[in-house]
């Protein structure tokens, strides 16, 4: 299996990432940590934070319409794994944010940014476990 590399597609999705979480710190003052928002809305304690928080969750499902739209084509989506892989996948990343205080976005993203030492620690130890996957289940599994 072999990873395509797209380097303008992957500065236009980094340029729009760091752009919508510098828009949520300045309007709201909060930090754009996917799996945080996911849970806030789940286990909101006020409206005003759920409303934001829901608001943004639409926006990320009803962006590849938004791409359908100006482009004319849906985003290809190659998916070579089993929906159960999907959802034990989930599992573990949920389960990996919950213990290291936050997720890729929020860490690598917006921590980083802050110089937050959580975040200095957080993200080399999650690149290195995903390297580490990686090569696992390409080179010695053989997927």
């Amino acid at each position: 299996m072999e990873t395509a590399f797209t380097p303008v597609l992957s500065f236009g999705g980094g340029l729009a990432i760091g752009l919508g979480a510098v828009l949520l710190m300045l309007g709201l003052g909060r930090i754009f940590g996917a799996t945080g928002i996911l849970s806030g809305a789940v286990f909101f304690e006020n409206r005003e934070e759920l409303s934001w928080r829901l608001a943004l969750m639409v926006g990320m499902i009803l962006a590849p319409g938004l791409i359908f739209v100006t482009t004319g084509e849906m985003p290809a989506i190659n998916v070579p794994i089993s929906p159960a892989m999907i959802v034990v996948g989930g599992v573990i990343v949920g389960l990996g944010a919950s213990l290291g205080s936050g997720c890729t976005s929020g860490h690598g993203v917006c921590g980083l940014s802050r110089l937050s030492v959580r975040s200095l620690v957080a993200v080399p130890t999650f690149m290195a476990a995903a390297a580490i996957t990686v090569f696992f289940i390409r080179h010695v599994l053989g997927g």
